[in-house]
């Protein structure tokens, strides 16, 4: 009986603010899993790829998954690219219902110029073409991990919170 949720999603899709919106209207302990990357490294995720690369990035990636996946009555924020290891979305189907958050690509380009500017797979004159090129390219790896999606592009983060839990409720064996 799976009781953890996971969500999945490119970068700016709302994984942290709806994670932690979601967990506090369920009653779940909230893992946003770039924040233990950062802590596991001693340095931030621009600083990883900066100094270490994307490899050892997905590495330290691999080893969180590992340990949280396991966890019961979380909700966990997982990272845009966890879904492209297919031993990550293994250890998290185990115990969590994969949701699956999408938006448009204006819309991601909006949310995540607004925030602060370390996107290090976006540091490219065109950002708005280098988001399409990676949507394409990820798309088939989160609708083959998801077990739902939400577009969340127009919505506010407790609306998606919201659409999330009543889901949730229809779906066996998870939290209510």
């Amino acid at each position: 009986m799976k009781t953890s949720i996971a969500l999945i999603g490119f970068m700016g899709t709302g994984k942290t603010a709806v994670g932690a919106a979601l967990a506090a209207r369920l009653g779940l302990e909230f893992i946003e899993m770039d924040a233990l990357i950062e802590k596991k490294a001693g340095k931030t995720i621009p600083e990883i790829f900066g100094q270490d690369g994307e490899i050892a990035f997905r590495e330290l990636e691999i080893e969180v998954t590992r340990e949280v996946a396991g966890r019961k009555g979380v909700v966990i924020a997982c990272g845009g690219g966890v879904a492209l290891n297919r031993i990550n979305i293994d250890r998290l189907k185990k115990e969590c219902l994969i949701v699956y958050l999408t938006a448009s690509p204006g819309a991601i380009l909006k949310r995540i110029s607004a925030g602060k500017d370390d996107r290090p797979l976006l540091s490219t004159p065109d950002r708005a073409e280098r988001i399409r090129e990676m949507l394409r390219f990820r798309r088939p790896f989160y609708e083959r991990a998801a077990d739902f999606k939400i577009d969340t592009t127009g919505l506010d983060v407790d609306s998606v919170a919201e659409c999330i839990a009543g889901s949730v409720r229809d779906y066996e064996g998870c939290p209510q």
